[in-house]
């Protein structure tokens, strides 16, 4: 008998991966780039082009996570950020259209949670935060064991929450060295683990700022646990004393022991939770 395969897909502004699913495991992988300034149509011909490379004809179902606001239900994409010409897509009617089968669509950082929940450092858990620290910061919410998205797929956007001056998002991903230093993180994990002083007392900085943020999550939805991912928690050696010393100002002294912080060690972790959206 044939194993049942999904296909999990991570659409970011500029690329596309891929990969089938099978048993819980990616047994193929795939990338292709995205014109991201071409037309709609354009691009979606690109999707259905990479999907077509990897979809066999044991898949099941597809699932994809998009760096937008999605209407869930009826898999609308209102827009891709740097892709200007995405408004209000139909992908699931139109990726059902082409391969027959069911299609779900959903935000990139929910999939990203998703995974970790169904494979990752979530699984033991019921209550767990995702938080997704690249260029900009998203947030996934699992409430009871379940994806919570809100109204309209716009719960767990920490990021946009005001913050000192401007919002979190400034100051706890990747656009926070740029902002505040003028220096590219990468450059700044670089010289922090050559022992540079100054990239040190950054990182110390941007974990009082993560700190700030863990502890406003906490007095929200108090989880069990908060995973961190995205290219930012590469450094999470060198920021996490200062995010939990400011962690440590948390109210409520016995919840703060029970709260578990992990960074994210698993791989495509997008993928795999965008091909739990069959299944879940």
């Amino acid at each position: 008998m044939k194993k049942k395969q999904i296909i999990g897909i991570d659409l970011g502004g500029t690329n596309i991966r891929l990969g089938l699913v099978e048993e819980s495991k990616i047994v193929k992988m795939s990338a292709d780039k995205i014109s991201s300034k071409a037309t709609q149509d354009v691009i979606i011909s690109e999707i259905l082009e990479a999907i077509s490379k990897i979809f066999t004809k044991d898949v099941i179902g597809i699932g994809i996570g998009v760096p937008s606001i999605v209407d869930i239900k009826n898999g609308i994409v209102y827009e891709v950020h740097n892709i200007p010409s995405w408004r209000e897509v139909h992908l699931k009617r139109i990726i059902e259209d082409k391969f027959k089968v069911p299609t779900f669509v959903n935000n990139d950082v929910n999939c990203f949670v998703l995974g970790e929940k169904h494979f990752g450092k979530g699984k033991p858990y019921n209550d767990v935060i995702g938080l997704a620290m690249g260029t900009g910061l998203g947030g996934g919410v699992i409430i009871n064991g379940k994806l919570y998205a809100g109204k309209n797929c716009g719960a767990g956007e920490f990021g946009l929450m005001k913050y000192l001056d401007k919002n979190y998002e400034y100051y706890c991903s990747g656009q926070f060295f740029n902002f505040k230093h003028g220096v590219k993180g990468e450059d700044v994990l670089s010289n922090a683990k050559n022992g540079d002083i100054n990239s040190l007392k950054i990182f110390e900085e941007f974990g009082e700022h993560m700190g700030n943020l863990i502890n406003s999550i906490m007095y929200a939805l108090n989880p069990e646990i908060i995973v961190l991912g995205g290219s930012v928690s590469k450094a999470y050696s060198y920021f996490k004393n200062s995010m939990f010393n400011k962690i440590d100002e948390y109210e409520f002294k016995t919840q703060l022991t029970e709260l578990k912080i992990e960074k994210s060690t698993l791989k495509n972790s997008a993928i795999l939770g965008a091909s739990s959206l069959i299944e879940n």
